[in-house]
């Protein structure tokens, strides 16, 4: 068992322990877990076991993930080239404090974030909505989220409500988008354990794919085969499994939200229809320079996970038992482990608790997009991975979940699974406040 001292969890918090609880739980990380920052700052922390040249270059990417960048040309040419159309002015606008984003809470644009993805992509705005801009442009438009309320009830009587939302744009700069694009809104994810998911071996994650359901349990989860410059490799990054690896998923958020070109991207998302953000593109191909993108991506890598608070309690335990029993991990895969060769060595060999299965399902109707992306559909995304998810309110001061935060809390988050995952929601209603309180108990404490 941990020791409590090293955690800084309370006696109280082991109560209830069970011969056949597996203490590696505790440690979602394995030796990266992050075990002394908690809080506010749980999503701050270095892999514990980098090393100390790895932890100079977490700390040189910190400076560079956190900060603002400006606008071209500046006396900071290391932070300048901003633009000309972006969404944030730094990472952590969008991951603040490695977190997650969330919606406004007014709906009014511009959002931080969230951002509107464009499908298919507009002749005019490219393939993502930027509603902000440098000093000589306007911003593509103003976004603007309206919502509708679905009320629902448990079987036990217990009525909910949600929130069902609607994206419009107002001020739109360049004229109506063309008619039948959809947008997809996609809210910023937590940034933890983002080098030990790129680091489990693509065997694995072949082996829980079941695109035919031949084990019939209604769940038929899918790998997105993305054809790259390496060969075919599998989508680990993005709502729908966009980018197959953290250096891909770096790069193109530094073009799509802020307009940064950099040694995987050379271009951002101005088109030939805004001739003004043309003119105002860059002469140099890497305003996010080399070394500058390799230590922001090793820090984007290394975040840590942070230690679970009460895994082997009773209520915990209790809760995790509802959860198996709902069938929840079918899609929220409990463990793995990663690749003897990882892109750092504190990566490799390492037993994780992420609870995801890193593939595509259909998520149903209510949560469907209708904005297909490689191989996912418009009704499929990608399962995400539920550490941290309990200080996510520390963290950025919100409870805001799924890929466009509509959901206001984790029990809403769960209501609104659809599809592959009816039948685990359909579980949830049937349990009683009491049981379902358990079970929201355990996946915070993840």
């Amino acid at each position: 068992m941990p020791s409590l001292r090293l955690i800084g969890i309370t006696a109280v918090a082991l109560t209830g322990c069970a011969d056949d609880f597996d203490t590696r739980q505790w440690f979602p990380g394995g030796q990266t877990t992050n075990v002394q920052l908690l809080g506010n700052n749980a999503f701050k922390a270095p892999a514990a076991n980098l090393s100390p040249e790895a932890e100079m270059d977490f700390f040189s990417g910190n400076g560079f993930f956190n900060q603002a960048w400006v606008e071209a040309p500046a006396s900071t040419t290391a932070r300048d080239g901003l633009g000309p159309l972006f969404n944030a002015r730094s990472c952590s606008a969008c991951h603040f404090r490695d977190g997650k984003g969330a919606p406004p809470e007014d709906g009014q644009g511009p959002f931080v974030g969230l951002l509107l993805r464009v499908s298919p992509p507009d002749e005019v705005y490219g393939a993502q909505i930027q509603d902000q801009a440098t000093s000589d442009l306007p911003p593509e438009a103003i976004p603007v989220i309206e919502t509708t309320p679905i009320e629902g009830q448990y079987a036990d009587g217990t009525r909910y409500e949600l929130a069902a939302p609607t994206y419009v744009l107002t001020e739109l700069a360049y004229g109506p988008l063309t008619e039948g694009t959809v947008l997809s809104p996609r809210v910023a994810p937590h940034v933890i354990g983002l080098g030990l998911l790129e680091a489990i071996p693509e065997e694995r994650l072949m082996a829980l794919a079941d695109p035919e359901d031949t084990d019939g349990d209604g769940i038929s989860g899918r790998i997105q085969w993305l054809d790259t410059n390496a060969g075919m490799r599998i989508g680990r990054f993005g709502w729908k499994g966009d980018a197959p690896d953290v250096a891909e998923q770096t790069a193109g958020a530094f073009a799509g939200d802020m307009g940064l070109t950099s040694p995987l991207r050379s271009t951002d998302d101005c088109t030939a229809a805004q001739p003004e953000c043309a003119e105002a593109e860059p002469v140099d191909p890497e305003e996010v320079e080399a070394r500058i993108f390799d230590v922001v991506v090793t820090y984007s890598r290394t975040l840590a996970p942070p230690v679970r608070r009460a895994a082997d309690d009773r209520t915990i335990r209790r809760g995790q038992a509802h959860f198996d029993a709902a069938g929840c991990t079918g899609c929220h895969v409990p463990s793995h482990e990663t690749a003897d060769e990882a892109a750092l060595p504190a990566l490799a060999s390492q037993v994780i608790w992420p609870y995801t299965d890193l593939l595509l399902h259909d998520m149903g109707p209510e949560l469907a997009d209708n904005a297909p992306l490689g191989s996912a559909s418009g009704s499929e995304w990608q399962t995400p991975p539920l550490w941290g998810l309990g200080f996510i309110e520390d963290v950025g001061a919100h409870t805001r979940f799924l890929h466009d935060g509509r959901a206001r809390s984790l029990e809403e988050a769960i209501l609104w699974h659809g599809g592959e995952a009816a039948a685990a929601r359909d579980a949830f209603l049937m349990l009683t406040a009491d049981e379902r309180t358990e079970l929201l108990a355990f996946v915070e404490d993840l």
